[in-house]
């Protein structure tokens, strides 16, 4: 199921990525002899020849070549395994003088040909963010929660308060907020917050740096769940120490009775302050015992909020803006994270390719999957998205092979006036693709050690 799955959604962005070169290539009149879905063998291929319409099952090559009406007309086929797809066009790979060529159309017709491939990527994210918007809703940074005696609260933000700006980067969406701290990690200098309230801008600072003083153990913050049962406990921290496992239940907080997860992360919000032992009451079956448990500080940094909102029934405009925001905010966040791979500041064993991707789509049906169907197939479409602009990205990085590698001959043409001789501009395309699937063979490397790990 995983598999189909993460298979589905990458065969989805790749025949969007080839049918935005199949659109522009017949509206320049560029000849495409197929246009398929899949890879291998054909299962059925039709056509539209000019005395009729043509549908053949398992079409050989040799018949390709073989029928005279099927020449001078696109065939579409529909290719036994469903990974990616493929748009051929007459003089994409070699010399071909024929009037339909690619390489005989000017180069602005063959740059907006190529574009089109990446450009398509970024309309089918968006297409599919109209989807999710329009069932989800909008992702708003809005604080929804403001955590005790954390920097936040500290510098005065409030629930309610909708993030503007984190030190100038505009903020439109509350993921944006995680993504700017990970690809800017706090350093304890001040950050400069611009946040709206009741309809007027506010500029606060806020002091990352601050003490957190933890027990050591986990557990559900649900006041759905009426369990207020330890999920985990840390080894050698003071829940641990104390001998208090995995499954006691906490029944009171220095007098104060809790049932469930919500009234647990209140009580200790109120009175974990200052480091000083706290009176826990744990029940482990029917007995119960109270343990003055003194915290461990940990010296950290943080915003100490969380701000996302997602609001149905936004109107149709809304919708589409914030469709827009979406890809821009998954266009930016790729090009962040490979100026940070390129930096070194993230590791290449964080790349993924295909195994990971399948990995990850695994996951997050595992994830959704106890939320029903509904959840499963939105998280399936914030995948699509994610992975469609990411697609978009990489193929106009400026190197051989990709769409972008391409785009820069097409320029280098326009500067000097004539084009690079294609038997060179070809070497330099299949160096490119060389070291592209040795990359390739090293990131599936690396997702293999790490499904092993």
């Amino acid at each position: 199921m995983n598999i189909i799955a993460a298979l589905l959604i990458f065969t989805l962005i790749v025949v969007a990525h080839e049918l935005g070169h199949f659109l522009l290539a017949k509206k320049n009149g560029v000849g495409v002899p197929e246009f398929s879905v899949g890879m291998g063998p054909r299962i059925v291929t039709f056509a539209k020849t000019p005395k009729k319409f043509v549908v053949r099952f398992f079409c050989t090559g040799k018949m390709f070549e073989e029928r005279e009406d099927w020449q001078e007309v696109t065939k579409y086929s529909w290719k036994l395994f469903p990974i990616g797809g493929s748009c051929a066009m007459v003089g994409e790979d070699e010399e071909n003088d024929a009037e339909n060529s690619l390489n005989q159309k000017g180069k602005w017709a063959r740059f907006s040909i190529i574009f089109a491939g990446p450009f398509f990527n970024f309309v089918f994210a968006f297409l599919i963010s109209i989807i999710i918007l329009a069932n989800s809703g909008i992702d708003y940074p809005r604080v929804e929660e403001v955590y005790s005696n954390q920097p936040a609260q500290k510098a005065g933000i409030e629930v309610g308060d909708m993030i503007r700006s984190i030190n100038g980067h505009k903020i439109s969406i509350g993921r944006e907020i995680d993504t700017y701290i990970q690809l800017h990690p706090l350093t304890g200098e001040d950050v400069q917050i611009v946040l709206e309230r009741d309809g007027k801008e506010k500029t606060v600072i806020v002091d990352p740096n601050y003490t957190m003083y933890l027990f050591g153990f986990t557990y559900t913050p649900d006041q759905q769940l009426s369990s207020n049962e330890i999920a985990s406990v840390t080894e050698n921290k003071p829940f641990d120490k104390a001998g208090i496992k995995k499954g006691d239940r906490i029944v009171r907080v220095n007098g104060t009775e809790v049932s469930n997860g919500e009234e647990l992360k209140q009580a200790i919000d109120k009175y974990n302050t200052d480091g000083k032992a706290l009176a826990f009451e744990i029940q482990r079956g029917e007995d119960v015992q109270t343990y003055q448990i003194t915290p461990e500080s940990y010296e950290t940094k943080g915003l100490g909020l969380y701000a996302a909102e997602d609001i149905k029934g936004g109107s149709g405009i809304a919708i589409l803006k914030y469709s827009v925001i979406e890809v821009k905010y998954w266009i930016e966040t790729t090009v962040a994270s490979l100026g940070q791979l390129i930096t070194g500041k993230i590791s290449t064993d964080e790349l993924s390719g295909p195994v990971g991707i399948i990995d990850t789509v695994g996951n997050v049906i595992e994830q959704s999957s106890d939320y029903g169907m509904r959840t499963v197939i939105l998280n399936m479409l914030y995948m699509s998205v994610l992975l469609s602009a990411n697609l978009g990205v990489m193929n106009l990085l400026p190197l051989p092979a990709l769409d972008g590698g391409r785009l820069i001959f097409i320029i280098i043409e326009a500067i000097r006036g004539k084009p690079v001789p294609r038997d060179k501009e070809g070497y330099i395309h299949f160096a490119g693709f060389v070291l592209l699937m040795l990359l390739m063979v090293f990131i599936m490397y690396n997702d293999i050690i790490k499904l092993v790990r």
